[in-house]
């Protein structure tokens, strides 16, 4: 049996969760490429993503999975292109306590656009506990104005099996047998 790999794309603003689902879950020890914030980032975290973070899980013995992380800052979106190149879906990790998180999602949405048309997206919304408003039902009828479908779940980027439940939903609508 050969060997087969797959690559998710992990996406979203910064501080929404992407280097840290991908920790969460990766089953060897994450690739990051942090750089100290200079610029209003650091209002929201220290270190920023400014190429890529990436992970691996193995599904079996011939099977791995590998997770890429974009920046979040619009200004690395010269990244997002080539880490989707031979991606078969896409993460959406939104930070519920940002001031306007529905113009993030439809910011990456759009931004993504392409990408998701030929593929599968699933969204993640993050620090629900920190913030509950807007609510998952929100997020729902956004989506559906937007005439997106995907799932959407509320997640802790720090929680390997929340993380694990964003990857399942994307990889089943890819694959419903899996």
């Amino acid at each position: 049996m050969a060997q087969t790999d797959h690559k998710i794309i992990f996406t979203g603003p910064v501080g929404a969760g992407k280097t840290t689902a991908i920790a969460s879950i990766s089953d060897i020890e994450p690739i990051r490429t942090d750089e100290h914030a200079s610029d209003m980032t650091q209002k929201r975290k220290s270190a920023t993503t400014v190429a890529m973070d990436y992970g691996m899980i193995r599904l079996g013995p011939k099977e791995k999975v590998h997770l890429y992380g974009t920046p979040g800052q619009e200004r690395f979106d010269f990244m997002w292109d080539i880490l989707t190149k031979g991606g078969i879906g896409l993460v959406l990790l939104l930070d519920n306590t940002r001031p306007t998180p529905f113009e993030d999602m439809r910011f990456y949405i759009k931004a993504f656009k392409e990408f998701i048309d030929g593929t599968r997206l699933v969204i993640g919304v993050t620090q629900m506990d920190a913030r509950p408003t807007p609510t998952i039902d929100e997020y729902v009828r956004q989506l559906a104005e937007l005439d997106v479908s995907a799932p959407i779940f509320e997640v802790d980027a720090r929680q390997r099996t929340d993380v694990s439940t964003l990857i399942e939903a994307l990889l089943l609508q890819i694959d419903p047998t899996l």
